[in-house]
């Protein structure tokens, strides 16, 4: 009896010995349970430190181990494996996910929205305050320039002490300002005002590109940031048409009123249902924040003991690599890919706005529209804004997929793709360069056609055709600049604003001149003609890009060793 005993234990240790030598091997997970006790187990259990041991002293005994499943591995075994399986990139669902889109979309209108929603008004605001239009618009450049500034602080901060603390700040300001332009009847205090309400509004588009940073990975990225950025196009198209509404019908004080319901809508939701998401606080959502920074939604359920809690993964956190630095936008622009990716959305932008800041006018002395139609012929511009993100993202993420089967690597968009493993400049690029040079065209359908007068629907097509082209190589653009500044998206996506405002900014002050010196037609010529001169520098990126950031990593891997060595030397 002991020898078939003895017999029966020698062919177990056989038998189990190779296949879990070659489970650790592979790394394979037990079909029963694929992801273990990962996300579910008590995270106070202690796992033993070998496995084997328990398994060998069981067959020893001459006894099967109590713990053994079906695949002859050890329960221990199984929990050591899925414990080292890799956190998933968010713990939010898809819902949540939506929904976190959802809200940052809304906040980040607020800014454009603010700078384009009294360009009806203009002509009334002057002659209420008794100032020259030429001074009026000077609000408008000075809140481009402050828009620019502003963000660079914010979200510096943002990207290390949370998102929700920046919102907090940037939407108390934006209210403040509100308030007081709704109440003031002087130009010095509208021209100041107006620069504190940018400073307060600026950041929420920054702000919106980080969340989804956040919480998604770059196969989808493409499409989520193409709707946190649908402000950045959309609220200049909307704005008129509510300014022109509120102007016509309830004087220009009332748009100032306007915008403070709505900063104090968005600035409730933001309390009670937007949780923070920055990965330096909370990781991949499953690392609790501080109490002050609970939503009133996750403060409820905590104190009815409701919370699904998951298992703190604190591995997933990830510090910036410098301190919070207000400078640190302008370090991007000397990056050789940063630099020039930045540089041309401005001058893109600015191109834009020239367009857009003058339509009004053209639309009120060549068409002799109020400022209500005037608004109303903004809307095209704003529909195509908001069909590019149903289409261009789409592309985008497409794009994204096409060039994973042809690497033949698997995408799980759970988890993030390492960005060395993918050409992430050639798939941004392939889809924004050609939108560019369709944009071109349309802006010189436009101006031609405004500078003939020969039909307002002629007009009216080419702006949308110019919201849906101009908006998707934007958001490829802005897609880029958040996938090659990872670890800081909020304060890349401040960058990007701040260049893009100050020449915007540029843009509103020279489109007078030019129109008044050489017509809004060759104005269309000007403004394609300097976007088609810098398309060059992208195709650079679309080549070099690649070569470019590895060198830069390269360097910050050598720089971090050296640190390393003069800490381990002291």
């Amino acid at each position: 009896m002991e020898d078939k005993k003895g017999a029966s234990a020698g062919v177990l240790a056989a038998k189990t010995a190779p296949s879990r030598s070659s489970r650790e091997e592979t790394g394979d997970h037990s079909p029963d349970d694929p992801h273990g006790q990962a996300f579910s187990g008590n995270p106070s259990q202690e796992l033993p430190t070998n496995t084997d041991d328990v398994a060998a002293d069981a067959i020893e005994a001459n006894e099967p181990s109590s713990h053994d499943d079906d695949d002859g591995r050890t329960k221990q075994e199984q929990d050591g494996a899925a414990a080292s399986d890799e956190a998933p990139y968010t713990v939010l669902t898809l819902n949540q996910k939506r929904l976190m889109l959802l809200s940052a979309s809304f906040i980040g209108v607020i800014s454009p929205l603010t700078g384009s929603v009294y360009l009806p008004a203009l002509n009334d605001i002057s002659k209420d305050l008794g100032v020259s239009i030429s001074l009026v618009n000077l609000t408008i450049t000075t809140y481009q320039i402050f828009q620019g500034l502003a963000p660079s602080v914010i979200a510096s901060l943002a990207d290390t002490r949370g998102r929700r603390p920046a919102y907090m700040v940037s939407l108390g300001i934006y209210l403040v300002a509100n308030l007081a332009l709704a109440l003031q009847w002087s130009y010095p205090a509208l021209l100041v005002l107006r620069c504190v309400q940018s400073a307060g509004s600026s950041a929420t588009i920054a702000l919106g590109s980080a969340v989804v940073s956040d919480m998604v990975t770059r196969a989808e990225r493409g499409s989520y940031i193409g709707w946190t950025s649908l402000g950045m196009s959309l609220g200049p198209a909307l704005g008129p048409v509510f300014g022109g509404l509120l102007n016509g019908y309830a004087g220009w004080h009332s748009i100032f009123w306007f915008l403070l319901a709505f900063g104090g809508t968005m600035l409730i939701v933001l309390l009670c249902f937007v949780p923070e998401t920055c990965r330096a606080v909370v990781g991949n959502g499953s690392v609790r924040p501080q109490k002050w920074n609970l939503t009133l939604m996750q403060w409820w359920r905590a104190r009815k003991g409701t919370t699904h809690v998951h298992q703190e993964r604190m591995e997933t956190i990830t510090k910036p690599r410098r301190r919070p630095n207000p400078f640190s936008a302008l370090k991007i622009l000397l990056e050789p890919e940063g630099g020039i990716t930045l540089g041309c959305g401005a001058i893109l932008y600015a191109g834009y706005f020239m367009v857009m800041t003058t339509l009004s006018e053209q639309l009120a002395s060549r068409f002799g529209l109020d400022s209500v139609k005037v608004g109303l012929c903004y809307l095209p511009l704003g529909f195509g804004s908001l069909v590019s993100r149903f289409t261009a993202g789409q592309l985008f993420d497409w794009n994204f997929r096409r060039h994973s089967r042809k690497l033949g690597i698997s995408l799980e968009l759970a988890k993030q793709q390492s960005i060395e493993l993918f050409p992430i400049e050639r798939i941004r690029l392939e889809i924004s360069i050609p939108m560019i040079y369709v944009s071109c065209g349309t802006v010189l359908a436009y101006a031609w056609t405004m500078e003939s007068q020969t039909s307002l629907a002629g007009i009216e097509v080419a702006l949308f055709f110019q919201g849906l082209f101009f908006s998707g190589a934007l958001q490829g653009m802005n897609t880029l600049i958040v996938d090659t500044h990872q670890d800081t998206p909020a304060t890349a996506t401040a960058a990007n604003n701040l260049f893009r405002c100050l020449f915007s900014a540029g843009g509103t002050a020279v489109a007078p001149l030019l129109i008044n010196k050489i017509g809004v037609g060759w104005m269309g010529i000007f403004i394609s003609g300097v976007w088609l001169a810098f398309t060059p520098c992208l195709w650079l990126i679309f080549f070099k890009g690649s070569s470019w950031r590895e060198t830069q990593r390269k360097r910050r891997e050598a720089k971090d060793a050296e640190k390393e060595t003069e800490v381990t030397k002291v």
